[in-house]
């Protein structure tokens, strides 16, 4: 397992919220985080069918382009009622001319949900893979997962995406409801964070 030197991560996103779940994340550890958005870098196309698949192509690419070691995060919900969908395109469905409305995706996602005539609860997955790609093509790649069940209507204005109609198993309040310090205690980045960290930089 190749080790982390350094006290500045690139990490391979232009996605504000995890920026800011990632840097709180990596603060203990006097690491400051700079995003591929600080830097310009475009975002690659994300043309593979999973998780660390898209990963890869985003780690890889950032390392490439500026000589660094970079993270990346690929992750979204997969609700079983929808055979694991929307999983990699969570984002996708979330897509509008005028760029991403999750309030709108949350509504739509329902109504799938709703018309597969299933009964409740219904079970969810949110699911997070990170991968550390070195300029010389090495990379370490770790994943996370935190069950629940996806619950209408949205519940809370905190985190982002999908996080108010995600409520993880073991607790009443949906992820938008909890504040950063308890969701990032039990959430699939936290998992998968906990594992990159005790094996990448300590």
């Amino acid at each position: 397992m190749r080790k982390f030197s350094g006290d500045q991560l690139l990490v391979a996103s232009h996605n504000r919220g995890k920026l800011e779940e990632i840097a709180t994340l990596l603060a203990p550890l006097g690491i400051a985080v700079v995003s591929a958005a600080d830097l310009g870098l475009p975002e690659p196309a994300e043309t593979e069918t999973t998780f660390v698949g898209n990963a890869r192509i985003k780690a890889h690419a950032a390392a490439q382009a500026t000589g660094l070691p970079a993270l990346s995060d690929d992750s979204g919900i997969s609700i079983d009622a929808l055979d694991g969908a929307p999983g990699v395109y969570t984002a996708d469905w979330a897509e509008t001319s005028s760029g991403r409305d999750f309030g709108m995706a949350m509504e739509k996602t329902w109504q799938k949900v709703l018309k597969t005539g299933k009964s409740g609860p219904f079970l969810a997955q949110f699911r997070c893979t990170l991968v550390l790609a070195w300029p010389d093509g090495h990379d370490e790649v770790f994943e996370g997962i935190m069950k629940g069940c996806v619950v209408w209507p949205p519940r809370g204005v905190n985190g982002h995406g999908y996080d108010p109609i995600f409520r993880p198993d073991g607790y009443a309040l949906t992820c938008g409801e909890m504040d950063a310090a308890m969701k990032n205690t039990i959430s699939h980045r936290a998992m998968a964070f906990g594992a990159l960290v005790s094996n990448c930089f300590t």
